[in-house]
């Protein structure tokens, strides 16, 4: 894979262990941790006030610190504290494997360039829409809002690649679809890896393990959380002048061959780039 992190990079390059990156990312998880822990360790938050806030966040694009003032839960001097705490706190993970002792404090300046020349013809500003595709807008905000709900809900950190033009969705350990209709006809896709499905099912579930539920539950998440990230995407597209009717998703591809975009239509991928994992958004535009 041409995408990679910083971490990945310097495992393929042999300048740190597979060890040494996972005690690194062990000690940035424990010190970076997100707005609501951080405003909770401040006592400025309960549990119920984060738990709420997160609910909130399911139906309205807003970040956790926005929506907190939106239902008064805390105030802009509040919400600035908390930033200024979470930025004077943060550790990168080349500061990370500093830290454990895989990599020279001095050497780091240079590995960091050397993965920003590598890694710089795969950056991406925003989401850009292929010439030609109607509705350009609409995708634009369906990608974002799906890469949003990600972050927000489920805690995944990834990159997020080109959009490209498809004939056919490759197979994946689940792929679950729901048609969009009204001002608009479109098949939205979703494409995990078993990883991910945990990690979406214990953010659905609001569990720490989900090593025991059957595949039906954990596909049932997947198609919950599609159901939240569509329901945005169709709010937005109302924004955008466009009505937009979603119907109960599904789970597809049971046969492992993949999806094909239907006859005259065309297909959107939008991959995202995750370690050890694959998730990529596809949107399959039926033929008007």
């Amino acid at each position: 894979m041409a995408v990679k992190f910083f971490g990945q990079f310097m495992v393929e390059k042999g300048v740190v262990s597979r060890e040494d990156l996972l005690k690194a990312v062990e000690l940035q998880d424990s010190v970076n941790i997100k707005f609501g822990e951080m405003a909770r360790s401040m006592g400025l938050l309960t549990d119920a006030d984060i738990e709420r806030i997160h609910e909130a966040q399911r139906s309205e694009d807003l970040r956790f610190g926005d929506m907190s003032i939106k239902l008064g839960i805390l105030t802009e001097d509040q919400l600035k504290e908390v930033l200024a705490k979470q930025k004077s706190t943060h550790l990168y993970i080349g500061e990370a494997l500093v830290k454990v002792g895989a990599v020279q404090a001095d050497d780091l300046p240079g590995y960091l360039d050397a993965f920003k020349v590598d890694q710089a013809p795969y950056i991406i500003e925003k989401v850009a829409i292929p010439d030609g595709v109607p509705d350009p807008k609409v995708w634009e905000a369906a990608a974002d809002l799906t890469y949003k709900m990600f972050t927000r809900i489920v805690n995944l950190t990834f990159k997020p690649g080109q959009c490209v033009v498809i004939k056919k969705m490759e197979s994946n350990d689940t792929i679950v679809s729901m048609d969009l209709t009204g001002q608009v006809n479109a098949q939205y896709l979703l494409s995990v890896s078993s990883g991910v499905r945990k990690l979406i099912a214990k953010a659905i579930l609001k569990e720490d393990d989900v090593t025991n539920e059957t595949d039906e539950v954990l596909d049932d998440t997947v198609m919950e959380f599609m159901n939240i990230v569509c329901g945005n995407i169709a709010a937005k597209a109302v924004q955008l002048g466009k009505a937009i009717d979603i119907l109960p998703p599904d789970v597809i591809d049971v046969q492992g061959k993949g999806v094909h975009i239907p006859e005259g239509g065309m297909g959107l991928l939008f991959p995202l780039y995750v370690a050890d994992e694959r998730v990529e958004l596809g949107i399959f535009l039926k033929q008007a």
